[in-house]
């Protein structure tokens, strides 16, 4: 008798036993499959997860979380999800129409909103557009917003200028601090402004956005004032590294802005900088493998996200700091780690998707849950507005250039980069 005949005999008997049925394995998906069902999963999250009451004051606001923190939006959000309404026309996922009545009804929310010079408040109430939490004005979320908007506005140009109204109301000088040309961390009306940008992250679109004004321009100055601090890890080259090295502090202007040969007027290549993270990343994660349960070749990518005790904005990889140990690592992988890098190192990236989705089993409503921690026998239950956006992004622009093909032929963005310096054939 045939083997396989023989199994399926021996299965459906002892299902009979038992008076169960057999128990379905999972099917095993190819990478493209994973990859479409992901990108879905994560433009389904901004479609619905967003105010769209007709007359609502606040039409058009995101989640910053799902199913956590309900009721409150985070302007983050708002900006990758405007970014997401162009990849979802792109993708077939809702027609023209239904995104430019979208994207229209979310300007005229941002228009009517509680701004300081421009900026608005990081987390903001869903029903009323007013600030929650009493959280800071934010310089990096009102640049994640507004590299949202340019995009949308790019994309559905019947809304172009209503775009190009809310970028030049915002004074990106005010947000400097005079004494080092540095932007603040943040600024909150009770007690001032708090902190500085003064390592490199994620801020290198607040350069961007700022060199570009023509109503309150930033320049040079504020471009050179952060600290370019240069390590490499293990047989690497050296780049320029964040503070905590959190990936995602290496891709998030890149979800907008395609470095791609390209180099500032000191020689900086940025996309080969987040290359060169990227494979520290995975090199840090092959190097301890045998330490952790979840990190290893297949899940790797560290960087902010829920852990098993809550949000942690320290998870990273070296190098870190000046001395290593900025960084914190308790094995907890957020797969939007890895998606994020997957134009800097796709077969890498690939491979720890295929691990998230076949073996680990991480995939749900909204695609991939935020994070998994196998030490621990934990797995969020959220999925985070900013992780979602930086994997759907990524992966559009992995598969067909979706977001640079209009990004980087706005004039804002390529005004910004000419004024840096930042060109081709330096």
């Amino acid at each position: 008798m045939n083997k396989l005949i023989k199994v399926l005999l021996v299965v459906g008997l002892l299902a009979a036993c038992t008076g169960k049925p057999p128990i379905d394995e999972p099917e095993v998906k190819t990478i493209d499959e994973i990859v479409e069902l992901e990108m879905r999963a994560s433009f389904d999250f901004f479609w619905e997860q967003t105010t769209t009451t007709e007359g609502s004051v606040a039409y058009g606001l995101i989640r910053d979380r799902y199913p956590g923190s309900e009721g409150i939006a985070s302007m983050a959000s708002v900006g990758f999800g405007l970014t997401a309404i162009v990849i979802g026309v792109e993708k077939g996922y809702i027609t023209y129409s239904e995104g430019l009545d979208r994207v229209a009804g979310t300007f005229e929310t941002l228009a009517m909103m509680d701004r300081v010079e421009g900026f608005y408040y990081h987390f903001v109430d869903m029903t009323t557009a007013k600030r929650a939490w009493s959280s800071e004005v934010s310089v990096i979320d009102t640049g994640i917003l507004m590299m949202g908007v340019l995009t949308a506005g790019g994309y559905f140009s019947e809304l172009n200028d209503i775009a190009l109204a809310l970028y030049d109301e915002v004074n990106w000088a005010w947000y400097v601090d005079p004494a080092n040309h540095q932007f603040y961390m943040s600024y909150k009306p009770e007690t001032g402004f708090a902190g500085h940008w003064d390592f490199y992250a994620e801020q290198l679109m607040l350069y961007i956005l700022g060199a570009a004004s023509t109503t309150h321009p930033t320049g040079m100055d504020e471009y050179n004032s952060f600290i370019r601090h240069e390590k490499k890890y293990g047989s690497g080259e050296p780049f320029i590294h964040s503070w905590f090295g959190s990936i995602f502090t290496y891709q998030f202007t890149h979800a907008w802005v395609d470095f791609e040969g390209t180099t500032d007027l000191e020689g900086v290549d940025w996309y080969a900088n987040s290359v060169e993270a990227s494979k520290a990343h995975y090199n840090y994660a092959v190097k301890v493998d045998s330490q952790f349960k979840t990190i290893g070749p297949n899940a790797w990518g560290l960087t902010a996200s829920d852990g098993p005790n809550g949000y942690n904005g320290l998870y990273g990889a070296p190098p870190s700091g000046y001395d290593n140990l900025a960084h914190v690592v308790d094995d907890t992988v957020a797969p939007a780690g890895a998606i994020g890098s997957i134009v800097f190192l796709p077969e890498e990236a690939k491979t720890a998707m295929l691990n998230y989705y076949n073996d680990q089993d991480l995939f749900g409503k909204y695609g991939f849950v935020d994070a998994y921690n196998l030490t621990k026998k934990w797995k969020a239950s959220d999925v985070i507005g900013i992780d979602k956006g930086i994997t759907l992004l990524m992966l559009a622009n992995w598969q067909d250039d979706i977001v640079y093909n209009v990004s980087m032929n706005h004039p804002v963005i390529l005004r910004g980069l000419t004024a840096l310096g930042i060109t081709a054939g330096n």
